[in-house]
């Protein structure tokens, strides 16, 4: 653990017991730093931990203060409907629209996934990418094999081993990012036609890809804490024909949720026991907000019934878009459909990545910005508790970034989501993440913005914006009752 972490961690203990109490003004930050022999920035940094978890406040010009701590729950959102009848997945466009009106400048982004740049490590990026265009000229020039080039397969095929993966670099293809990755998977091992299960709600690129390869879907309940029920994908195999089932194991998005180690055993053994093929999509669980990652779904797979999926995209660097996919038995296929679709993927990106994965340096980044996406989280539940209505259910990942928000069942979140273009707000709403009538009053915000007075002001046009749509719903029913 940090230092500042173990300081704040003292500090909130000294807290919960009432050494400092609610209102109590803390000691200033040079004062505190000299009593506890830690630097002021140490200090800062511990004092900048609380106040982001809605422990303290700074008073301007006055110091920081205990905030009051609600005795309020924060409930989540309620587990998705039962499973549904398998569906062509159409109405996709509509998803594309809204991500281009969301990308436009001036806008503030809380719908997009996408981390800001103050969470990643762009100098250490910058740093390796000059590097090896001045000193590898040659292989950034060139193509490589469409498998990509062996040192980042090699470093990738370590870092898997290391969490229980039995994984060869030969097995692993290198992507133009995790979206291209699920998308090779799906073509190895689906036909057009073929019926694909997927976590209820699930992440809107999936269903893109599923429209794109003419694919079935079928939602699994999923619960917004403990994942897909594991228990209805068993029961919907022995309805229908399923061939591959799609799913986020650790910290999936929109939900993030994270399944048990129990969980993924029973899922790898059913996998194995109905010839069932698992596309684990794990973008996300590098960036638990705990000192250590779970252990991937793919670590259970003794029968290769599962090909993994995972991106450099949520943790170094979306733009240089380095992503791959693995499996033993599909390594071939998924060569040939990568040669096919696009030769091989640009190599200035893999060759900064192998460098940075063989320093360490991955490692001692991942450390540092793990607090800072727990901590970003926190503040952003903090805040939408805060503002929004009454029986506004928020979930509570220990992962990712991602927060899924239930609102009263009379707020539309497409109509929300248009009226706060309008204000250059962007959020994900709800039915993005289904391919049916579900999810019309929730939406999808990121916690990995810089926070600033725009994305407070922007929270507050929000909560107003549902509070003025509440109002006229209810205004509606009314007059429709009399």
């Amino acid at each position: 653990m940090l230092l500042y972490q173990k300081v704040a961690d003292e500090i909130r203990t000294a807290i919960r017991d009432e050494i400092y109490q609610v209102g109590d003004k803390l000691p200033g930050i040079r004062s505190y730093a000299k009593q506890r022999h830690i630097s002021v920035s140490t200090a800062i940094a511990a004092y900048h931990v609380l106040e982001d978890q809605g422990v303290i406040e700074s008073v301007s010009k006055s110091g920081f203060y205990v905030r009051p701590q609600s005795n309020n729950v924060i409930e989540l959102p309620q587990v998705s409907s039962k499973v549904s009848q398998p569906k062509a997945v159409g109405s996709q466009q509509m998803t594309l629209q809204l991500v281009n009106n969301a990308s436009q400048p001036g806008m503030v982004g809380l719908g997009a996934a996408v981390p800001d740049k103050s969470f990643l490590p762009v100098k250490l990026m910058s740093r390796y990418l000059t590097h090896v265009h001045k000193h590898h000229l040659d292989s950034v020039i060139s193509y490589d094999k469409p498998a990509g080039l062996m040192p980042l397969r090699q470093q990738i095929a370590k870092r898997m081993v290391a969490q229980g993966c039995q994984l060869n670099p030969e097995d692993i293809v290198i992507t133009n990012g995790c979206q291209e990755a699920v998308y090779l998977a799906l073509r190895s091992c689906t036909q057009p036609g073929d019926i694909v299960a997927v976590e209820s709600p699930t992440y809107y690129g999936l269903l893109q890809i599923l429209e794109s390869l003419s694919l079935k879907s079928l939602e699994i309940p999923t619960d917004p804490l403990n994942g897909i029920s594991v228990e209805a994908l068993e029961l919907a195999l022995e309805q229908w024909p399923i061939k591959a089932c799609v799913i986020v194991a650790s910290f999936g998005n929109p939900l993030g949720a994270c399944l048990a180690e129990d969980k993924k055993q029973q899922l790898a053994n059913l996998a194995r026991d109905k010839n069932l093929m698992l596309i684990e999509d794990d973008v996300y669980g590098e960036l638990c907000h705990q000192a250590s990652r779970p252990i991937p779904l793919k670590s259970f797979d003794l029968d290769d019934n599962v090909i993994y999926c995972s991106s450099f995209s949520k943790t170094l660097s979306p733009g240089v878009r380095v992503g791959w996919v693995a499996s033993h038995a599909k390594a071939q296929r998924l060569e040939y459909l990568k040669y096919v679709l696009n030769f091989s993927s640009a190599n200035p990106g893999q060759l900064a990545i192998a460098q940075i994965l063989e320093s360490g340096q991955y490692d001692r980044y991942l450390r540092q910005v793990r607090q800072q996406y727990a901590n970003a989280t926190q503040r952003l539940i903090n805040k939408l508790f805060q503002l929004f209505p009454t029986g506004t259910r928020i979930t509570q990942p220990k992962g990712g970034f991602v927060l899924w928000l239930e609102l009263p069942e009379k707020i539309d979140t497409v109509v929300l989501a248009n009226n706060l273009l309008d204000h250059n707000i962007s959020i994900a709403p709800g039915s993005m993440f289904t391919n049916g009538q579900k999810f019309s009053n929730c939406i999808r915000l990121s916690a990995a913005c810089k926070w600033n007075d725009e994305v407070e002001l922007a929270l507050v046009k929000m909560a107003e914006m549902i509070a003025r749509m509440s109002a006229e719903k209810t205004s509606i029913s009314l007059q429709s009752a009399r």
